[in-house]
């Protein structure tokens, strides 16, 4: 499981549009006025540019992720201040939450089986903020011959196995939240499409490569003759693909908030 640094870049401008900017706003304020943030899978670094311009310049990032390439990008991103942390994502334990007042993911738990999510739940006692994740909803315009079994196969393949076990897919950020609920954390949820459309050309065609891809993998037979229709029509075509993001706060930073008169 991973991906390019040229693919996050392109992807990244889309992903900054899309993030909901109230949550964002709060997760950034729920890591406290000395924060000290976790990012899982923090690819080149995109939560780290999303979240700065909200918070102080004395923030201290620890960066996870198993691609050395990835984390140096990160890293330059992040500041003097950084720590780094290579490893697999599979491995939960160990991982530097001694002063963590947030821990973040981006566009990671639809990629998750439910037994890391329960197993990430188990550890955490701080504010947690995922953004980005896939719900499973696909739409384009001008709608073409293939859309919906293409977004079907696609779906189906986000349930497969991404090496740690059957992934969650577009149930991520529901089956998350419910287990945080359990363990006494406030969810705050909000919708974070992609909106693509004139001048997104290039975004539009990787995503359509990847799509077809996936489905094809699936078991849409006709997945490469509508991957070549949707390139074809990408220039003048618009698209909406549906994330969650969410915040979840423990008991005592909601109590908290409550008194400092937050909404």
């Amino acid at each position: 499981m991973g991906f390019s640094a040229d693919w996050l870049a392109l992807r990244e401008p889309a992903d900054h549009a899309a993030r909901d900017a109230d949550l964002l706003r709060r997760a950034a304020a729920a890591a406290g006025p000395d924060p000290v943030i976790l990012d899982l899978g923090c690819g080149t670094g995109s939560t780290v540019r999303a979240m700065s311009k909200f918070l102080p310049d004395h923030t201290r990032w620890y960066l996870v992720d198993h691609d050395p390439d990835l984390l140096e990008h990160a890293a330059r991103s992040a500041g003097p201040k950084a720590r780094i942390d290579q490893r697999e994502l599979a491995e939960l334990d160990g991982l530097p939450l001694d002063g963590v007042t947030l821990v973040t993911a981006s566009a990671l738990l639809d990629l998750m089986p439910k037994a890391w999510i329960d197993e990430l739940a188990a550890l955490l006692s701080v504010p947690f903020y995922a953004a980005l994740s896939y719900d499973g909803a696909m739409s384009w315009e001008p709608a073409l011959p293939g859309d919906e079994e293409a977004t079907a196969a696609f779906n189906r393949h986000q349930c497969g196995d991404k090496g740690l076990g059957p992934a969650l897919g577009p149930q991520a950020a529901s089956s998350t939240a419910s287990t945080l609920s359990k363990q006494g954390f406030a969810i705050h949820r909000a919708k974070s499409p992609w909106q693509l459309g004139a001048g997104e050309e290039a975004l539009q065609v990787a995503l359509v490569e990847g799509i077809a891809q996936a489905a094809g993998e699936a078991g849409f037979t006709q997945a490469e003759e509508w991957s070549q229709r949707r390139i074809w029509s990408a220039r003048g075509s618009a698209c909406v693909i549906g994330h969650d993001d969410i915040l979840a706060l423990p008991s005592q930073w909601t109590e908290e908030e409550s008194r400092h008169g937050a909404d």
